[in-house]
């Protein structure tokens, strides 16, 4: 059973009727005698009734705690102990710079580990290591991490990164020759939690599909979904899936290759591939009317209907092997109100587990008010 699948449960009632049934009856058994609503003694009740409510929620708080599906924070933090598994931290982006220095030099010449470069916007990505040129090099590659952990560094497009903020000697250019990726905000409670639910995949090597999902997802919060696939014995791809349905690049793709390829968790036998999900490209394409009985309404159900169809574009793309599914799109309209739809494109398209359904256009249109 998949966490999100379970049902709620309460360990307390703290519902004020209910309480406050219980705690009269008990005095009144105890008194030998009726409690009208306007006696001193019930109006001094509903004090003790108010104290008995809130005991109980803590209570109910406190028992969820214990249960993976509905633990939070700290809490979860610890049920992830009991497998070995910790919340992934805040990350940094890296990226890869190509270094040019402005003339070719008998000596060997050394960039100092820490050169920072940005974009202007304040965004700084410096080198991992000292950057050595050997007599007669002048261009060299190497790894730079952003400065800032989060999102923020990531998504810098190749060439973005030019302006150098610790200019030395003969060093004349340098430029991010990949798109910057791999920063990560802190872990949210509903990836860990997944995540803790899949541990027990990792007591052995990876091997198994779950496995390798484990594995793959513990190499950095921005992974939502991973697909494993196995097309001939003794090899192994894998297809992540970022939050927010991006396609992973070179930068994140390479740090999960170097992950899953350790010896610890790679058997000796499978030979590994790392691969951006196929993309199953859509126009979508629909017209919408709303109810004329609804005219007064209208405006504010056109914002829904347009939120609707964001909505729908990103629950399409958030998950890897989902089928194009127009008929989820037209409950959405409906639920925000929409009296009709008329969906010329996408057509239902079952996908396969490796593919993610992106659009290559969106085109929504509001084509007025119909009677019912």
């Amino acid at each position: 059973m998949k966490i999100k699948d379970i049902s709620p449960i309460n360990f307390a009632t703290a519902d004020p009727e209910t309480i406050d049934i219980e705690v009269v009856s008990t005095v009144e058994n105890l008194l030998g005698r009726k409690l009208e609503r306007a006696d001193p003694l019930r109006i001094f009740l509903r004090g003790i009734e108010l104290l008995l409510m809130q005991q109980r929620l803590l209570i109910d708080q406190v028992a969820k705690q214990n249960l993976l599906a509905f633990a939070t924070g700290e809490y979860l933090d610890r049920l992830g102990d009991l497998v070995g598994c910790e919340r992934l931290q805040a990350t940094s982006a890296w990226t890869t710079l190509e270094v040019t220095l402005s003339t070719a030099r008998e000596a060997v010449t050394v960039i100092n580990q820490g050169t920072r470069v940005t974009a202007g916007d304040n965004v700084y990505f410096a080198l991992d290591e000292p950057l050595i040129f050997l007599a007669g090099e002048t261009v060299k590659r190497a790894k730079a991490t952003c400065t800032t952990t989060g999102e923020i560094g990531n998504d810098y497009a190749a060439g973005e990164l030019t302006q150098i903020v610790d200019p030395q000697a003969f060093l004349q250019s340098i430029t991010n020759v990949t798109t910057s990726d791999g920063g990560s905000d802190v872990e949210t409670d509903d990836n860990f939690r997944e995540r803790i639910h899949e541990a027990p995949e990792a007591y052995s090597c990876a091997g198994s599909e779950g496995a390798y999902a484990f594995h793959t997802k513990s190499v950095s919060a921005l992974i939502s979904d991973v697909a494993v696939d196995s097309e001939t014995p003794g090899t192994v791809q894998i297809y992540p899936l970022l939050k927010n349905g991006q396609l992973p690049g070179e930068e994140i793709l390479s740090a999960i290759e170097e992950f899953l390829n350790k010896r610890t968790v790679r058997p000796l036998t499978d030979l590994l591939s790392v691969r951006v999900p196929i993309i199953h490209e859509y126009d979508l394409d629909i017209s919408y009317w709303i109810s004329r009985e609804d005219v007064t309404a209208a405006s504010e159900i056109q914002a829904a209907a347009e939120k609707a169809v964001e909505e729908y574009v990103e629950w399409q793309r958030s998950k890897l092997g989902r089928d194009l599914n127009p008929s989820k799109l037209v409950h959405m309209l409906l639920t925000a109100g929409v009296k009709r739809v008329e969906v010329r494109s996408p057509q239902f398209t079952k996908t396969d587990r490796f593919t993610v359904s992106i659009p290559n256009s969106v085109n929504a249109v509001f084509a007025g008010l119909e009677d019912e």
